[in-house]
């Protein structure tokens, strides 16, 4: 079992970037794949990011392709998700999550621990 404590999240101006980090704790991180979500308010959750446990392949929704990069460092069992040219509509609630089974899993369905979140908001 993996505990997971995403930090970084507050308020930014569009075109701005702010780094999220996810803090692991419990069960070796490196045998996680780790992903990113969001949900906004009122709408549905969404897969933002994801890279392979060694961190040598990532997926990226097309929203954000380009302008977030999704990394992981195993010795500090941390992933982090830099998030660049900020724009209002990337407003949302953050969550990290892992995954034990799978080699890059985009469906949220599939991660079997979450964090609690973070607030993320860009003002225009």
């Amino acid at each position: 079992q993996v505990q997971l404590a995403e930090s970084g999240g507050g308020l930014v101006q569009a075109g701005g970037s702010l780094r999220l980090s996810c803090a692991a704790s419990g069960r070796s991180f490196s045998s996680y794949a780790m992903g990113w979500f969001r949900q906004a308010p009122g709408k549905e959750g969404e897969f933002v990011a994801a890279i392979r446990r060694s961190g040598g392949r990532t997926s990226y929704a097309e929203s954000v392709k380009g302008r977030f990069t999704i990394s992981r460092d195993n010795a500090k069992n941390t992933v982090y998700l830099q998030m660049n040219s900020r724009k209002p509509e990337d407003t949302a609630v953050y969550y990290c999550a892992a995954d034990p089974d799978r080699w890059l899993p985009l469906d949220p369905r599939e991660y079997d621990y979450w964090g609690q979140g973070t607030q993320v908001t860009v003002s225009s």
